[in-house]
C-alpha cells in the first residue's frame, strides 16, 4: 500500500547538502527544513518506490529544537514545505548552531570519502567570518532569474516555481540600496549584480539581453550612479568567453583592495562572494602556505590573481608565481592585476597540462582553489609527480574537498591541517583551507 503523502517523521543527523536524515519504515529520507532530533510532519516532494531514497519538506514542528528560531525570510515562516530562495536554507536555526552541524558534515565527510579523522588535522570547528553577527548581507555577487512580469526573481531548491522579489536579506547592503528591485527587465533573461566588498560599494549590473534595446530601458530605470554592461548571448556564456560583454553605462569592472592591492574585476571574471571572504582567505593561505623570497610557487585556478599577487610580493623578484587559470575572462583580468609584478607568469589553460610544463623546474609550493567539484585525477597525479613539498588548497565544498584529500593521501602527502570559515552563513556552505605536505 502506498504511503501516505504527509509523515511524521523523528529527525536524524545532518547530512551534506542542506537537509537532514530520517527513516520511515527502513526507507531513507532526507528531509528540509528540519534540526536533528526535531519531530516533525514532513510532507514528500519525491516518493519514487524504486528509488533509493525520498525526500520531504517540513509542515508541520511537532517537538521543535532549542536551536530553532523564526526564519528571517518571511515567505519561509510559515513552513508549509515553501523553501527560502536564494540559498537560505538553514535560516531557521541559530548561527551558533548551524557551525555545530557544519562541523559535523565536515567530520562524517573527511572520515567517510577521505578515510581521514579531522581531530588528527587540527580541526576546532568551523569558524564565523570576522564581525559577523547577523549572518545577513554578506553576499556582494547576486544572480536573479526575470519572471513573465519583468520583475527580478529567484526558485526554491529543486524547483522551477518562481518568487518575485522585492527584499534579499542575504545580499550586501550596496546591492539592496542600488533601486534593483523598482525595474522593470522586460526582454532581459538574467540579472547579476555586483559591489565591491571593501567599502566603496561601487555596484554593477550585468544583464543577458534577449531583446535589443532592453539593456537601455533597464538603465534608464537604475540610478546613473549605477554601472551597467550587457551580454548579447547570456551572462554564463559570456562568462566562459562565448557571448560578447557591452559597456552600456559607466564601467565593466569593479574596483577591490586586498591587503593593500588594487584588483579589477570585470563582469566576466569571478570574485568571492562574502564581503570578508577576499581578505580572510588571502591571510590565512599567506598563513598557511609560508611563502618566502626566492621560492617557486603555482596558484592553480588562480582566478582574478588574489592569491597570486600577495603570493608575488612574498617571493620577491628572486621568485616566481606561476597564475594558472583556464576562464578567458578571469585570465584577463589576472593579467591586469599582476602587471606590476615580473616574477608573475600568467598563463591560461588547462591545469594539468601546465602545471606539468611548470614543475619541470621545481616548485617549492602550489596554492590552488578549484571550482566546487574540486581537483579531478589527472591534476592529482601531476601534483604527486611533481613532488611539491606543500600544498595549500582552498575549498568551497567539503565533500569535494574530503574525496581529493584522499586523492592526495594516497599519493604521498599528508593533511597536516585543516580549517573551516563559515563564509556562507544560513546556507550549508562553508569554505575549508587544508595544508597538505610531502611525506
Amino acid at each position: 500500500m502506498p504511503p501516505s503523502n504527509t509523515l511524521e517523521l523523528r529527525i536524524g543527523p545532518i547530512a551534506h547538502g542542506g537537509h537532514c536524515v530520517a527513516r520511515h519504515e527502513g526507507r531513507v529520507i532526507f528531509v528540509r527544513h528540519a534540526i536533528p532530533g526535531e519531530l516533525v510532519k514532513a510532507r514528500l516532494t519525491e516518493d519514487d518506490p524504486q528509488a533509493a531514497f525520498w525526500r520531504a519538506d517540513v509542515t508541520e514542528v511537532i517537538e521543535p529544537s532549542d536551536h530553532r528560531v523564526a526564519h528571517f525570510w518571511e515567505p519561509a515562516n510559515a513552513l508549509a514545505g515553501a523553501d527560502p530562495v536564494g540559498g537560505a536554507e538553514f535560516g531557521h536555526i541559530t548561527l551558533a548552531h548551524q557551525r555545530e552541524l557544519k562541523s559535523a558534515i565536515v567530520i562524517e565527510q573527511l572520515r567517510r570519502l577521505g578515510s581521514l579523522d579531522a581531530a588528527d588535522a587540527g580541526f576546532t570547528g568551523v569558524q564565523p567570518a570576522p564581525g559577523e553577527t547577523d549572518g545577513l548581507h554578506w553576499r556582494t555577487r547576486m544572480a536573479y532569474t526575470v519572471n513573465a512580469a519583468g520583475r527580478l526573481a529567484m526558485s526554491a531548491h529543486r524547483s522551477h516555481r518562481l518568487t518575485t522579489l522585492d527584499a534579499m536579506p542575504l545580499a550586501h547592503r550596496g546591492i539592496e540600496a542600488s533601486g534593483i528591485y523598482a525595474a522593470s527587465y522586460h526582454g532581459i533573461d538574467r540579472v547579476e549584480v555586483a559591489v565591491s566588498g571593501d567599502g566603496r560599494q561601487d555596484v554593477l549590473v550585468l544583464l543577458a539581453e534577449r531583446e535589443p534595446g532592453a539593456a537601455a530601458r533597464v538603465a534608464a530605470q537604475l540610478p546613473a550612479t549605477v554601472s551597467i554592461a550587457a551580454f548579447s548571448q547570456g551572462v554564463g556564456a559570456a562568462a566562459d568567453g562565448q557571448g560578447e560583454l557591452r559597456r552600456e553605462r559607466g564601467r565593466t569592472w569593479l574596483g577591490e583592495r586586498v591587503l593593500g592591492h588594487d584588483y579589477r574585476i570585470t563582469g566576466e571574471g569571478f570574485w568571492q562572494i562574502h564581503r570578508q571572504a577576499a581578505t580572510l582567505l588571502s591571510e590565512r593561505v599567506l598563513a598557511l602556505c609560508e611563502p618566502t623570497d626566492g621560492e617557486r610557487i603555482a596558484d592553480l585556478y588562480a582566478g582574478a590573481g588574489l592569491f597570486s599577487a600577495h603570493l608575488a610580493q612574498a617571493v620577491g623578484d628572486r621568485g616566481m608565481v606561476f597564475s594558472i587559470e583556464g576562464a578567458p575572462g578571469t585570465h584577463r583580468d589576472a593579467k591586469k592585476n599582476l602587471r606590476q609584478f615580473q616574477q608573475a607568469r600568467v598563463i591560461r589553460g588547462r591545469v594539468e597540462r601546465v602545471l606539468r610544463s611548470v614543475a619541470r623546474e621545481r616548485l617549492d609550493a602550489v596554492v590552488l582553489d578549484p571550482p566546487r567539484a574540486g581537483i579531478d585525477k589527472s591534476v592529482a597525479a601531476e601534483l604527486a609527480a611533481s613532488a611539491v613539498p606543500r600544498i595549500c588548497y582552498v575549498s568551497c565544498d567539503p565533500a569535494s574537498f574530503a574525496r581529493d584529500a584522499a586523492r592526495l593521501t594516497s599519493r604521498g602527502y599528508e593533511l597536516r591541517h585543516i580549517e573551516v570559515h563559515d563564509l556562507y552563513p544560513h546556507t550549508h556552505h562553508m569554505e575549508s583551507i587544508g595544508v597538505f605536505v610531502r611525506r
